[in-house]
């Protein structure tokens, strides 16, 4: 009777496997457990042994394919009287090792004799240090003298007692049910899901491009240290960098008019309105709320609309259609001390501004080193809109604007 033998399922996340070597030729007679082909897989290469004894009449994959666990390899002739193991099909492999690089030692045919080395052997000879003149000494008990893992592991276990009972490692592996018992499940909430959504429909809708650049904020520095006290008493609100980088972003979109664009089908959409989004990190999530008509408001008046949208966002006090609308969007990474991130398009826009934290360090100035606050800020843009030349002159632009703000301001 034919016998069908099917690539074997060497573990649950195992799909495919690869042939490197048949072992044995069409016509062969084989005998059950004795080793018959290798198979290489994401994880380990494997030699197989025959699951019944027989004669291959003929293989279905060769050397070289990549086979589905469970479709047919080869046929084997066998006695009809023979018992076959109703699971045997899915053969199981040998002992399996870890793959690595080939050792420099050894290489597949001898210069010496005409003697082949598995990937496997050659592998567990490099993992021990084991040289090509000490694997020619070892017996073979494979087709033709040849040796295999089990005869290489059992002289690593003789000679040089690598796996004593006092030493050998545990590789026994939790199953599905051990994992799935000390996972714990949580259920996304409905602002997750939605941030889950509109990221993926963002990577999938825009080509993202991220640029970055680096900003000297001394004149900004400057004119915070000296009105942020009397700024406070005034407002009730601390002075942050935030107004100032939104005013520069705002200028820069008027000189830079398809920054501030969407695409809708094959138009493209130029707003002649500036309603810049803040991101605001809330409790599970981060929410995008716009500060509408920026361009109508001075520095005093940014600052207060900065404020205003973090504090109602984190306390769930937005209207819903402050949430739309937006035409340019400011992710600020900096209140975490990151000192650069790339956000991803809040869509339907064509670009974000990501805001570093400000640091201090050393940077040269006219050829001598100088202490100066220094900010890195990013830019993501759509490709599709956006050429990376555009990206960077708006980017400088943004830089150029927040470098040459008069540092003696009263604000």
């Amino acid at each position: 009777m034919t016998f069908k033998m099917l690539m074997p399922k060497m573990g649950e996340s195992i799909t495919e496997g690869t042939i490197l070597k048949w072992l044995v030729s069409v016509g062969d007679k084989v005998t059950k457990d004795a080793t018959i082909l290798e198979i290489s897989t994401d994880k380990v290469d494997s030699e197989i042994p025959a699951p019944v004894t027989g004669t291959i009449s003929n293989f279905v994959a060769w050397e070289g394919d990549t086979v589905d666990v469970g479709s047919v390899i080869a046929e084997i002739e066998t006695d009809s009287d023979q018992t076959i193991d109703k699971n045997s099909t899915q053969t199981k492999p040998a002992i399996q090792s870890k793959t690595i690089k080939k050792p420099s030692v050894a290489k597949e045919k001898s210069d010496q004799e005409n003697r082949f080395y598995s990937p496997v052997v050659l592998n567990i000879a490099a993992e021990h240090g084991i040289a090509l003149t000490q694997l020619e000494k070892i017996p073979g008990t494979g087709l033709n003298d040849r040796l295999t893992k089990k005869d290489l592991i059992n002289y690593i276990d003789n000679q040089q007692s690598i796996l004593t009972s006092t030493s050998q490692i545990d590789i026994t592996l939790p199953s599905s049910a051990e994992l799935a018992k000390r996972t714990e499940i949580i259920p996304m909430d409905n602002m997750r899901k939605s941030i889950a959504e509109h990221m993926i429909q963002s990577k999938q809708t825009s080509a993202h491009v991220s640029l970055y650049n680096e900003v000297d904020m001394s004149a900004i520095y400057a004119i915070r240290e000296r009105n942020k006290e009397s700024f406070e008493k005034r407002e009730g609100i601390r002075l942050t960098y935030m107004p100032f980088i939104v005013e520069a972003a705002v200028k820069a979109l008027k000189e830079f008019p398809l920054l501030n664009a969407s695409i809708e089908n094959d138009n493209i959409l130029v707003k002649k309105y500036y309603n810049i989004g803040i991101a605001v990190s809330v409790e599970n999530g981060l929410i995008v709320p716009n500060i509408f008509n920026c361009d109508e408001k001075n520095l005093v008046g940014l600052a207060r609309a900065v404020h205003d949208v973090a504090v109602r966002a984190r306390n769930k006090k937005l209207k819903p259609d402050e949430l739309a609308n937006g035409t340019f969007s400011i992710s600020n990474f900096g209140v975490y001390e990151l000192t650069m991130g790339f956000p991803i398009i809040n869509q339907p826009q064509v670009a974000i501004l990501g805001v570093g934290a400000l640091k201090k360090r050393a940077v040269v100035i006219n050829d001598a080193i100088a202490i100066r606050p220094m900010m890195y800020l990013s830019l993501t843009i759509d490709h599709r809109l956006i050429d990376g030349a555009m990206g960077a002159k708006f980017l400088q632009r943004i830089q150029q604007l927040l470098e040459s703000y008069d540092s003696g301001v009263i604000i």
